[in-house]
């Protein structure tokens, strides 16, 4: 009877498990494995049979895991953690190496995307695996090497790579336009702002509001309003001559030297944020990873 208590379920399950439960979604649980949501859902089913416990508690339109559900998710996450140190630790030297880094999907857009060919091309046989996410990972738990994140400019934790600055943009022609040229502030109130409704997972607030009466016209009224899910949108709306959003630098320097935008304005104001690559302890003893992470703040530095 002992013997069967501590049979395991099979690995697959628990794999659909804790992909599961750290993200409470099946669905993105499902996303993150490759199979369909059903596929998760008879998975976790199938596990909470063999165990002979409720493993979730299933709302109308919420997970919230169950007490043995907590429990088996802590010696998930520790157990997989455990498993890539040690197979960090014995895979061949030849073999190619992985780096797994988590960011926000505007600083991977604009800023690490167009910069990484310099760090692939003088590392041949490391891979970089970009996760592109407003979700906050855990970087031992999740099996990610470095993180950079988007957080208030006084955070104790990681290193600075650079502040932020802030200015209203828009495409060229809107800043020429004949029936409404953007010369000052109070112009915009011919022009549509573009905004985005809030920056997942980072407690950014809606700027203009503060840009606006930062710069004395706190009552203007545009035109009109598009808002966004993300900001990657906004500056795809922008672009496109759609309407003014606010640029963030220097994550926007480069399309300001290719003068798809303009800053009609001028002058950038520091924002209280900024970018910051943290570094999994345990990953640090890597040569490759300590190479990404000198890479990353030699590029800030540069910029």
């Amino acid at each position: 009877m002992r013997k069967d208590l501590d049979r395991l379920p099979p690995l697959d399950l628990l794999l659909a498990f804790e992909a599961a439960a750290r993200h409470l979604s099946f669905t993105r649980a499902a996303d993150e494995r490759f199979v369909t949501q059903s596929a998760i859902s008879r998975q976790i089913r199938s596990l909470e049979d063999d165990l002979g416990v409720e493993l979730f508690a299933r709302g109308h339109r919420a997970l919230t895991l169950t007490a043995p559900g907590q429990k088996l998710l802590l010696s998930c996450q520790a157990m997989l953690a455990q498993l890539r140190r040690t197979v960090s630790s014995i895979r061949a030297p030849h073999a190619r190496e992985v780096l797994s880094l988590s960011t926000t999907p505007s600083f991977a857009s604009y800023w690490l995307i167009p910069r990484l060919h310099s760090f692939t091309q003088a590392n041949p046989g490391v891979d970089v695996r970009l996760d592109a996410s407003y979700e906050v990972r855990d970087l031992q738990a999740e099996g990610f090497d470095i993180a950079v994140r988007y957080q208030r400019a006084n955070a104790a934790d990681g290193e600075r790579l650079f502040n932020e600055t802030m200015m209203p943009v828009c495409a060229p022609a809107l800043r020429r336009s004949r029936d409404a040229p953007l010369k000052v502030p109070s112009d915009l109130r011919h022009h549509t702002l573009l905004e985005v409704e809030g920056m997942p997972g980072t407690g950014a607030p809606v700027e203009w509001s503060s840009w606006l009466q930062a710069n004395g016209v706190p009552d203007l009224e545009p035109r009109s309003r598009l808002t966004f899910s993300s900001y990657n949108e906004v500056v795809a709306a922008a672009v496109a001559g759609q309407g003014v959003g606010l640029g963030r630098r220097p994550l926007l320097d480069g399309l300001l030297r290719q003068r798809q935008l303009v800053a009609p304005f001028g002058d950038a104001r520091d924002t209280a944020r900024a970018y910051f690559v943290l570094t999994d302890p345990a990953a640090r003893t890597r040569a490759a990873v300590r190479g990404l992470e000198q890479w990353l703040l030699a590029e800030a530095a540069r910029t």
